[in-house]
């Protein structure tokens, strides 16, 4: 290839309900008409909301949401700068001892309103002033969503630059594979741009038709890709030593405090909890299905790819080390994974000439997928708001919401060394988890009891005799906020 990728990127490495039994006919026949009335307009709301067309959608859509950059490039690098395999196990113990509760508690309350976070929040409140709370906390969740939404569009630009200009450049294209694989403004602008638009126009064909048909292609898709790239760089020379490092535990960190603590970050983040993308899709999920065990798909999904993740990036580090690639900084420590993506892996395709060509539009596309499938589900948090509070119609609802979030995209790109790394450390590190705070307060000591393990048992009674249905109430309200408030301790420390 005549364009070198590896001096590229430099700048993109800063990223990262019961009636009496003696009522007189007029009533029973009153109730029946009343009930007939209130199903009618169920109906008609959910008709104009949308809904899930089947479990495998609603899986694949949700898990989309889980699956993000950083399920794919962060995982694995702190697997192997915390003991491999060790932090492996640790981070999976993890994903069902915090993320898995606490992405219940997201999908409960969503589907028990059928609305958004401030609906479901106000729905489940007992006075005015818990109303007033939940209200609040519902708008800091939808300005969250579209704050990080506004840097991550950024990023998943980026990844469709770097993925174009490879083949652009094979095709004799030099000077525009450059230009989209170098850091500058309008290059910014312009992905982030065509990132946004690429997204608003899932969202806009509503649910059923946006978001569940494009995530149904879109993640089959990512897995399969995910796969063969695995398999094709485990083949490799240099990949066995990545292998090692991943799948060997070093047992001296197995208790280490920042294993534990990283471990418990990751589990919380890469299930997408805390900006009220799971309540979104939880609300969407219909009264027929089983939430308990569609939320341990999700779980499994997203730990799966993460996990599965490390077969590749890993195997492909140590590649890189093989040909001649810098992959360790002065500490020998791993390098991040920002100049993983933007710098190790564009050198390791650099070397290998048309095979490097076409991993790099593989891997790139496999990473656009990634991002795109997240970014859905985060613009859908102000479109439900937009569409439920103000009548819009979904594509109005979507295009305002894509400018106004387009604006913010812009002015941090036109402020990039300002406002950047403060945009991310504001919504993920501390918004986030206050908000993941919030939903397990609201699930385990707003909401009534019997109310919400009702909601939980819907069309499978016998669920309430389950292990789940008599710890997961308790453990919501008590052990989930605990752990969360350490997390949050640790990101203000």
């Amino acid at each position: 290839m005549s364009t070198n990728f590896t001096t590229r990127g430099g700048r993109e490495r800063a990223i990262i309900s019961r009636h009496n039994a003696y009522a007189t006919p007029f009533e029973s026949v009153t109730v029946q008409f009343c009930k007939i009335t209130i199903k009618q307009g169920a109906a008609a709301l959910t008709s104009q909301r949308g809904e899930f067309g089947s479990r495998f959608g609603f899986i694949m859509a949700a898990a989309g949401s889980a699956v993000g950059l950083g399920n794919i490039w962060g995982f694995p690098t702190q697997a192997a700068s915390n003991g491999g395999a060790a932090f492996v196990v640790v981070y999976l113990l993890l994903a069902f001892l915090l993320a898995y509760p606490v992405l219940m508690a997201e999908l409960t309350l969503g589907r028990h309103a059928h609305g958004n976070m401030i609906a479901a929040l106000a729905k489940v409140s007992r006075n005015g002033t818990q109303r007033g709370i939940g209200t609040l906390m519902g708008i800091v969740g939808i300005f969250t969503a579209s704050l990080i939404l506004s840097f991550y569009a950024i990023v998943s630009g980026w990844m469709i630059g770097f993925g174009a200009a490879y083949p652009l450049d094979a095709l004799g294209a030099t000077e525009t594979a450059t230009w989209l694989s170098e850091f500058g403004l309008s290059r910014n602008l312009m992905l982030m741009l065509i990132f946004m638009t690429l997204t608003m126009a899932v969202v806009a064909g509503g649910v059923e038709k946006g978001i569940e048909r494009w995530s149904k292609r879109l993640m089959p898709a990512l897995i399969v890709t995910l796969i063969l790239l695995s398999l094709y760089v485990m083949t490799l020379e240099g990949a066995g030593k990545g292998l090692a490092v991943y799948l060997v535990p070093d047992l001296s960190k197995l208790w280490s405090t920042e294993l534990v603590f990283n471990a418990m970050g990751a589990a919380f983040f890469s299930l997408s909890l805390g900006v009220g993308t799971m309540l979104i899709y939880g609300s969407y999920v219909s009264d027929e299905e089983h939430l308990p065990s569609l939320g341990v798909q999700v779980a499994l999904v997203d730990v799966g790819i993460a996990v599965l993740a490390g077969f590749l990036i890993l195997p492909a580090m140590y590649v890189a080390a093989e040909r001649g690639v810098m992959i360790f900084n002065e500490a020998g420590g791993l390098l991040s994974e920002d100049t993983l993506i933007f710098v190790v892996l564009p050198a390791l395709f650099d070397s290998m000439n048309e095979t490097g060509t076409v991993l790099a539009l593989a891997f790139f596309g496999l990473m656009s997928i990634a991002a795109l499938t997240s970014s859905i589900s985060m613009l859908e948090v102000p479109v439900s708001f937009l569409v439920e509070r103000f009548q819009w119609g979904r594509l109005r609802a979507a295009f305002i919401a894509t400018a106004i979030i387009t604006a913010m995209s812009a002015a941090i790109v036109m402020n990039f060394d300002t406002l950047f790394g403060l945009v991310i450390t504001v919504s993920t590190r501390y918004s986030q988890p206050l908000l993941g705070l919030a939903l397990c307060v609201y699930a385990g000591w707003v909401w009534r009891r019997d109310v919400l393990l009702k909601e939980l048992a819907k069309n499978e009674e016998a669920t309430a005799s389950t292990f789940f249905m008599r710890w997961w109430p308790w453990y919501v309200r008590f052990v989930c906020p605990a752990i969360i408030v350490t997390i949050l301790a640790r990101s203000i420390a």
